[in-house]
């Protein structure tokens, strides 16, 4: 087993070297060459699905632009952008810089985003901030090991406000041809491991859907 912080090292790598190629479509695969419109159109879509169809699990009564909003692996900012134009202020963290410094570049007049560079297993980059939401949608099906999911879903824990909720993907299905350390199909869950994951970060799994899929969706609210 590769020690971690040579498998976080590796993640920071290939994610920049993506970032470099072609940060936009290693973001969102449907396109390779996207416009700005397209590019953060689909992330606005990724909202609409996601976010607003879901507004009485994720506000819970709060005002949305009273809300603080975290989103992990934010790449460029297509989500974060959308996030920003419903929640108060928003927070996106990426183990790439490449892709951070290119998300602050092309949302320098979004005022309420803000991005960090994360070391890929923790949030010490956020200091103390707390937050009333958090967010991941296609990130964690790119990491290889349960360790270091385990590790941001604790993280996230530690920042949300009681009650709050993490709305987020894991890679559900084990079929898929995977090579050990692969950072682009990362490793998968089924729905008894993503439940222990709630039971060990100590939240509790309201909801889950797509178990067995690549796209499996978790409902953890902090207890």
């Amino acid at each position: 087993m590769m020690p971690e912080n040579e498998l976080l090292g590796r993640m920071q790598r290939e994610w920049d070297a993506r970032a470099l190629k072609n940060a936009r479509f290693y973001v969102n695969t449907a396109n390779e060459n996207w416009t700005d419109e397209e590019f953060f159109a689909s992330g606005r879509q990724t909202v609409r699905e996601e976010v607003l169809t879901d507004m009485i699990n994720i506000c819970q009564g709060k005002d949305p632009k009273q809300m603080t909003v975290l989103e992990i692996g934010c790449g460029v900012g297509r989500v974060t952008r959308a996030l920003a134009e419903v929640f108060g202020t928003v927070h996106g963290v990426d183990v790439s810089g490449e892709m951070v410094r290119q998300a602050k570049e092309a949302n320098r007049a979004i005022l309420n985003a803000h991005f960090w560079q994360n070391n890929g297993t923790d949030l010490t980059v956020l200091g103390a901030i707390e937050v009333d939401f958090a967010f991941s949608s296609i990130v964690f099906q790119h990491i290889p090991s349960r360790e270091v999911i385990q590790k941001y879903v604790c993280e996230v824990h530690r920042l949300l406000r009681a009650g709050g909720l993490f709305k987020f993907q894991v890679q559900g299905d084990a079929t898929l041809n995977t090579e050990e350390h692969d950072t682009w199909l990362g490793v998968p869950f089924s729905d008894e491991q993503a439940v222990a994951l709630a039971a060990w970060c100590h939240f509790e799994p309201r909801y889950r859907h797509g178990a067995g899929g690549q796209y499996f969706w978790l409902w953890f609210f902090k207890k």
